[in-house]
């Protein structure tokens, strides 16, 4: 898959990198939505369909955890990539019960998320690949 043809959605309660992460994407070609709060992050999803979602965990009102709960009754498969400024974060775990694709660290190079967005969308693509044998 082209970055082209990959929608994003950045959820993220700090503005500034909300923005940052959305211009770094955009520069490498990927398509970006963004939601600042979990309630967003879930209609969005619900409407725009993403390819893949970077997830805060740490947010007001819903919390990460909560809103990948809530996406995955309707979207078990999105791939989901969780944003933490703790490197020992009982709510990673938690977030693992949901089936998330990676963690990227606030602190350290965008760069670094690469091989996490490619990853899961390698394993995406081969979740959404339809049987060739249907019948048998």
């Amino acid at each position: 898959m082209e970055p082209k043809n990959i929608k994003v959605l950045v959820t993220d309660d700090e503005d500034d990198f909300r923005y940052l992460l959305r211009y770094w994407l955009q520069a490498r070609g990927y398509s970006v939505v963004m939601a600042s709060s979990g309630e967003e992050a879930i209609k969005l999803t619900r409407e725009q369909n993403p390819d893949i979602i970077f997830m805060d965990l740490r947010m007001p009102a819903m919390d990460g955890v909560q809103t990948i709960g809530k996406i995955r009754e309707f979207n078990r498969d999105v791939p989901v990539i969780i944003i933490s400024a703790y490197l020992e974060d009982l709510k990673i775990k938690e977030a693992n019960n949901y089936g998330i694709s990676g963690v990227f660290y606030k602190g350290k190079d965008f760069q670094q998320s690469m091989p996490l967005i490619e990853s899961a969308l390698r394993t995406h693509k081969k979740l959404k690949k339809p049987d060739p044998n249907p019948n048998v």
